[in-house]
């Protein structure tokens, strides 16, 4: 079974893609909008390795609870 993929996109489809950015944002913004999606993607790591801990300790905690029930 193959996989299905979302962008598959080989040289001459990217190069179109590139230069539509280029036309769109022009030269001068294409590092302030990289730079931007680099935060957004920072941000979105960060929120996510917070909630992947809160839901570790949150299931130890229920796991400790159901022990001490169980156990009384």
């Amino acid at each position: 079974m193959e996989p299905i993929l979302l962008f598959n996109f080989l040289g001459p489809e990217m190069l179109v893609i590139v230069f539509a950015i280029l036309l769109l944002f022009g030269g001068k913004k294409i590092p302030e909008l990289m730079k931007g999606v680099g935060k957004g993607i920072k941000e979105f790591n960060n929120a996510r390795a917070t909630i992947e801990t809160e839901l570790k300790e949150g299931m130890k905690d229920a796991d400790k609870k159901s022990d001490k029930g169980t156990s009384e």
